[in-house]
């Protein structure tokens, strides 16, 4: 079998002042030509002291740059106009996850300009205070835990988590809700997280209803996704008294979960890097999940 097309860039870790040059280049070009921000304030000294990572694109011409810099902070993401929307910002911003993970870092910040809240949204960044003024540019304070747990406090928090948890799914997803919760599974983030875990080739997500009739009747956009993509969703009814009385919802993969321990409410806690706890949930899933009921009305639905 063919496996996917390798992307036209490679992301790899840079070194100060070796690729000063290149990585300068690039921020130049979107932060102070594009953006108008002073080169004064776009440069300074916290660069000797960060980790780099520099994206090129086939003919090894730099086209995206960012760093991880002291005090956990993420920072200075910048992609070349031409390549935005191709998958260089995430691979960026994987890339410095993953060296903030080996140096065993608990937590990361950033400092999000205001149409890029919802990217970082989308890898798990969660919002916290006001919005403020950067360089002449509205900026939002985001966080991002990488041990232990992370309060969720709002819908827009749980959208945020629920899409960051199904886009680092591999294989398997697992949601426990009580109806498909309005205003979370049918958020825009959300769906088209499920439609590319869905797409992806040997994927599949188990959702367990306590009322099924519930997201039938609103015509849930997730039921329509799956009966487009049948072999991806499969849907179970929890009958069993017992169960029914479980008052959590949940979704976890094989990384990292999300619980609300009132499944009528948004507000709970989310490991998005907490493998241990999602097998918790998954051997608590599956254990409902063989004495549910299939939800065979779903598969006669008409849209």
């Amino acid at each position: 079998m063919i496996g996917p097309a390798a992307p036209p860039f490679r992301v790899a870790r840079a070194e100060w002042p070796r690729d000063a040059g290149e990585l300068l280049a690039v921020r130049g070009e979107v932060f102070v030509a594009e953006q108008g921000v002073p080169e004064s304030l776009e440069r300074d000294d916290r660069d000797a002291h960060s980790v780099h990572v520099l994206a090129r694109d086939a003919a090894g011409a730099p086209i995206g740059a960012a760093r991880l810099a002291p005090g956990r902070r993420i920072g200075r993401m910048a992609v070349l106009r031409a390549w935005r929307g191709r998958g260089v910002g995430d691979a960026l911003l994987d890339a410095l996850l993953d060296e903030a993970r080996a140096q065993g870092l608990a937590e990361v910040s950033l400092h999000a300009q205001a149409p890029a809240i919802g990217f970082y949204a989308r890898h798990g960044f969660l919002p916290e205070g006001e919005r403020f003024e950067e360089a002449g540019i509205a900026h939002q304070a985001m966080r991002r835990a990488l041990a232990g747990p992370q309060a969720v406090e709002t819908r827009e928090d749980a959208v945020a988590v629920v899409a960051a948890l199904v886009r680092g799914a591999r294989r398997r997803l697992r949601i426990y809700s009580r109806d498909l919760d309005p205003g979370l599974f049918d958020a825009p983030p959300v769906l088209a997280a499920l439609r590319r875990f869905a797409t992806a080739g040997g994927a599949e997500a188990r959702i367990l209803l306590q009322s099924p009739e519930a997201p039938q009747r609103a015509h849930a956009p997730l039921l329509a996704l799956a009966q487009r993509l049948p072999s991806a969703f499969a849907f179970r009814a929890v009958e069993d008294p017992v169960d029914r009385a479980y008052a959590a919802a949940f979704a976890a993969s094989e990384r990292g979960c999300y619980f609300r321990g009132l499944g009528h409410r948004f507000d709970g806690e989310a490991e998005l890097d907490g493998a241990g706890r999602a097998r918790q949930l998954a051997a608590a899933f599956d254990t409902v999940w063989e004495r549910a009921r299939p939800c065979s009305e779903y598969r006669a639905l008409a849209w």
